[in-house]
């Protein structure tokens, strides 16, 4: 199995934190988010990684190199311009039929052999990675009728979605969809192909996950370092 990591955004939103290195070399423990992440894709069965770089790209070659000391063999796609999530596919040749696309911030102890055989069994275009997530609203939310006669009324409710995990397969075929040479995003993608009546599959997880795209969600990682440690078989 081959594995794409997009390693290439400026983590603005993780500021202080990224201040001077990017997002995907923050620690957990000792060891880089990024790390843990391409050791857990190794587990998998995934033997080659492109890292699709941007931002500070050079400390992220320096930590990682070549991907002989995990045991992997790590290629670099160097965007001169941020692509944004889905156009750097684009710059990768020679891509086998089904591959996986990692954001370079996530933890997670998701089966990704699974992931991928899920996906290799059924043949969408892409198969995303889902999990339920809960986000408590800090007001009273109103429901109302046309007129605007309140029919009812609940207190900073906690609402749950099935969010996107940053972890997908994908099928070679979909880079036929993604412009070349121009930013474009995931969502833009999964829209586009929505609209063209194209199959997307999701796969619905509950274990361990956490983007640690903003301060709290990597603070609550740096208090959970056991339980990553344990699922990581003390690889930080």
């Amino acid at each position: 199995m081959e594995a794409i990591i997009l390693a290439g955004g400026k983590g603005t939103r993780l500021q202080p934190y990224t201040s001077d290195i990017p997002k995907p070399l923050v620690p957990i423990g000792d060891t880089p988010v990024i790390e843990i992440l391409l050791r857990h894709l190794k587990k998998a069965g995934v033997t080659r990684v492109h890292v699709a770089v941007n931002h500070l790209a050079h400390l992220v070659i320096a930590v990682l190199g070549d991907g002989s000391s995990l045991g992997l063999e790590i290629r670099y796609a160097i965007e001169d311009t941020p692509l944004s999530t889905a156009g750097p596919l684009t710059r990768i040749a020679d891509l086998p039929e089904q591959f996986i696309v990692a954001n370079g911030d996530i933890l997670t102890d998701l089966d990704i052999a699974e992931l991928f055989q899920f996906h290799a069994a059924r043949r969408p275009l892409a198969t995303i990675a889902s999990h339920v997530r809960s986000e408590k609203v800090d007001f009273g939310v109103l429901q109302t009728d046309p007129s605007g006669r309140l029919t009812g009324f609940q207190e900073k409710p906690s609402l749950q979605f099935a969010v996107s995990m940053g972890i997908y397969v994908f099928s070679r075929e979909i880079l036929r969809y993604i412009p070349k040479d121009r930013p474009y995003g995931f969502d833009e993608l999964m829209i586009d192909l929505i609209a063209r009546g194209l199959p997307v599959m999701t796969f619905p997880f509950s274990g361990y996950w956490l983007d640690i795209g903003r301060p709290a969600d990597y603070e609550r990682a740096l208090r959970d370092v056991d339980t990553i440690r344990a699922f990581s078989k003390g690889s930080i």
